[in-house]
């Protein structure tokens, strides 16, 4: 909490909304040998996911109260994961932002391996596989920019910004770091790890996974790929944007076949991050500031739908939906919230989902850089994945929360929501609505810097 009170009073106070340069920054000399310093700062496209890490992280800490056993380590690995996606948000060194982007993988693997459900052991090691196999090209284009960027190695992120580099060696670049951030967004076909994950984890560590972890891999693509290495992320685009069209219907009719309810948001989660794919694919100042608006409207989303599922599974403890039924009539609380976030994650008017995807729509449609039949394709395939979200989603709430079959077992007597869980819910609730009413709150943080980014493109 104190931490998140102090990121809330350096934006209130101490942050220029109207200054695309980097502000709050800390910088010393760390390793002589080879200019590596450590330098943190952040911009408008730093700050929403580093508000975002600070107050999804705080009431991840509130649910996990009820864990008991090895409480003190449990928090302790959490506060880690914390320290290493603030850091990999507000990295101004290559190399610090690999070793942050390091730093979260050990905290996530031991919270999934030692606390996690029956396959936890191979959830825990598919997903350090799949994580620290994508690290690798991480750290090799991490090296390959701070080599080659200029005369002199250097690896600060300004410095790399101003370079330009022979489009073959670029290409390489980019193909090494879209791999690495393909793992974590996740991409198709890398990922695979996420529904094992999220199946196996503690719903609080399925919100720090949902809400922020995905959102990692998202920020590096617009942070290196697009910022860094403009020409190839030109030549690239066109893939992204197929892949994140077929990601959307393929995710999203994925999550129609799930049995498990926490592999079912998963897919849901994959579907999502689609939109982000399609939106930085696009090349526009709309598109862009609607992927930005997406990672910060999902990550509130995503959070509070695997909140649910995991109070949900505490009174009923049940994670198969054929299994489930009946549950609204001894938990109309958790249902109505359930019912609420579950209409935010299908786009609902009014609702921050709405907006971002409005965006990415619009962003599209008013690309340069694409010719109109292959624009009205996409937008077209698009909108059916549009309608396949809310298919899952309904049909997951009514398997759930409809029906009575949850009267004809042995645990048919359950508690509805308490006060916790109502706090944590509506102090999710009132973002997403706010956003979704005033999305300039949002997009004003970023404006600026989408501006500062694009301008390395000729077609706008």
């Amino acid at each position: 909490m104190l931490e998140l009170l102090l990121t809330t009073y350096a934006f209130c106070y101490h942050f220029q909304l109207d200054d695309p340069l980097i502000q709050l920054v800390e910088d010393y000399k760390w390793i002589n040998f080879f200019d590596f310093r450590w330098k943190l700062g952040i911009d408008g496209l730093s700050l929403g996911p580093v508000l975002l890490t600070g107050f999804i992280t705080t009431l991840a800490t509130l649910v996990a109260w009820p864990v008991t056993r090895d409480s003190r380590l449990f928090h302790f690995l959490m506060l880690a994961m914390y320290s290493g996606q603030i850091g990999s948000f507000s990295s101004r060194d290559l190399l610090l932002f690999f070793i942050m982007w390091e730093l979260e993988l050990i905290p996530v693997y031991l919270l999934l391996s030692m606390w996690g459900g029956k396959k936890r052991l191979y959830s825990a090691t598919k997903f350090i596989l799949y994580t620290a196999g994508g690290s690798i090209f991480l750290l090799m284009g991490v090296l390959g920019v701070g080599l080659y960027g200029s005369n002199e190695p250097t690896l600060n992120f300004e410095t790399s910004v101003n370079q330009s580099y022979p489009v073959a060696l670029e290409i390489i670049f980019y193909i090494g770091f879209l791999i690495a951030f393909a793992v974590k967004l996740p991409i198709l076909p890398l990922h695979t790890w996420l529904p094992d994950t999220h199946g196996e984890a503690h719903y609080s560590t399925c919100m720090l996974l949902a809400g922020i972890l995905l959102k990692m891999g998202a920020y590096g693509l617009i942070r290196i790929n697009m910022e860094l290495l403009p020409h190839a992320h030109s030549i690239f685009s066109p893939w992204l944007m197929v892949v994140g069209t077929i990601q959307i219907i393929y995710a999203a009719s994925t999550s129609l076949g799930q049995r498990n309810l926490k592999k079912r948001i998963a897919y849901s989660s994959v579907s999502h991050m689609g939109f982000i794919l399609i939106g930085i694919a696009s090349i526009t100042d709309t598109g862009l500031n609607g992927a930005i608006l997406q990672i910060i409207s999902h990550g509130f989303i995503g959070a509070a739908l695997f909140f649910l599922a995991g109070t949900s599974y505490d009174r009923i403890r049940l994670v198969y939906l054929d299994e489930m039924g009946g549950v609204a009539i001894p938990m109309p609380k958790i249902f109505t919230m359930f019912s609420s976030f579950s209409m935010a994650s299908l786009a609902l008017p009014g609702m921050s989902g709405f907006v971002a995807e409005v965006l990415v729509f619009l962003g599209i449609i008013t690309s340069q850089k694409y010719l109109l039949m292959p624009k009205i394709a996409i937008t077209f395939v698009m909108a059916i994945g549009m309608i396949l979200t809310p298919i899952y989603l309904l049909s997951m709430s009514r398997q759930i929360f409809y029906g009575y079959k949850l009267f004809n077992t042995p645990n048919s007597y359950v508690f509805d929501s308490g006060p916790r869980e109502l706090f944590v819910s509506i102090s999710i609730f009132i973002p997403v609505i706010g956003i979704g009413m005033y999305p300039d709150f949002v997009l004003s943080l970023s404006v600026d810097k989408v501006e500062g980014i694009l301008s390395n493109y000729f077609y706008r």
